[in-house]
């Protein structure tokens, strides 16, 4: 063998030597190392020497929180009604030598725990309860997926149901139940609205009926008041009238002034009876109008007090 190629075989070895020693882990993750096929340590990030030949690195885990799907399955209720469900599954490495040794593919146990730990919570619902009952749900399969994976060095954060899926017959009948149930809360809203109206109108009505009454009460009052004020009025007016006729009659003359005010009136109205009947009535003593007045004055002193 030429010298140049000896020398160029010594390179190799040495490069390929230097690059099986040296290892570069990155961040959030982890490097199991075995040595002569045990078990030596784990190397976290960083630079790190290994020894040639008799060191190797097996396993090789990310620590970052992982999201797994689940496949849907079939799952049977508590009211014997099939749905498909499907779900995802947080989970994160925390010991990375018990993920290497502990089982032998942790994501696929997981997924088949958390599928299986699916199918018997969803037999404990029945179908309408289970949509409500999601929470619940997510966390009895995070408890339990959580405690099986923890001697696999395995962290299970969180459990979220992404579908749950009836039978399109069943899905049928829920949405006719659904409209039905839309259709009874309109109803019922209208109806209660309308009722509430009434309600209110009649309110309103009776407000308004009070008010009238109130009103025309008021109104009675006052015109009660104005008539009586109208009487007292009219009452002090006459009688201050006849205060003072009485007074003028007492005075000097005012006996006189009765009797021509009398003679007076006697004459209009021998006057228009003469004018309204053909027949007339005549006294026997026409001519001694002077004895009429004398008796009329004779009246009006025996009246006067």
């Amino acid at each position: 063998m030429p010298p140049q190629y000896i020398g160029y075989l010594i390179a190799f070895v040495v490069v390929y030597t230097i690059w099986k020693c040296v290892r570069i882990v990155p961040q959030k993750q982890a490097f199991i190392v075995e040595r002569l096929g045990k078990y030596h340590c784990t190397l976290d990030a960083g630079l790190h020497l290994l020894m040639p030949v008799i060191d190797r690195v097996s396993y090789k885990h990310t620590l970052k929180e992982q999201a797994i799907d689940v496949p849907p399955q079939q799952c049977i209720t508590r009211d014997n009604i099939t749905v498909e469900v499907d779900g995802i599954l947080y989970l994160q490495v925390m010991d990375p030598a018990k993920a290497s040794y502990g089982i032998g593919n942790y994501l696929f146990a997981t997924t088949q725990l958390a599928q299986t730990t699916m199918r018997s919570e969803m037999g404990k619902l029945e179908l309408d309860r289970s949509f409500e009952e999601r929470m619940h749900i997510n966390g009895a399969i995070v408890e339990a997926v959580d405690k099986a994976s923890d001697p696999w060095g395995i962290k299970v954060t969180r459990y979220e149901i992404k579908n749950i899926t009836p039978p399109q017959t069943i899905r049928d009948a829920m949405e006719k139940q659904m409209r039905a149930e839309r259709e009874k809360r309109a109803l019922i809203a209208e109806s209660e609205g309308d009722r509430q109206a009434k309600i209110n109108r009649a309110e309103g009505e009776k407000q308004q009926a009070i008010a009238i009454s109130e009103g025309e009460k008021m109104k009675r009052i006052n015109e009660a008041g104005g008539r009586a004020q109208e009487i007292l009025l009219v009452a002090e007016a006459q009688a201050s009238g006849i205060r003072q006729v009485a007074s003028a009659i007492n005075d000097q003359g005012g006996m006189n002034a009765v009797n021509m005010q009398l003679a007076q009136q006697y004459l209009t109205e021998f006057g228009k009876m003469a004018k309204a009947n053909n027949t007339m009535i005549i006294p026997s003593d026409l001519a001694n109008v002077a004895g009429i007045l004398k008796a009329a004055t004779s009246v009006i002193k025996e009246v006067k007090p």
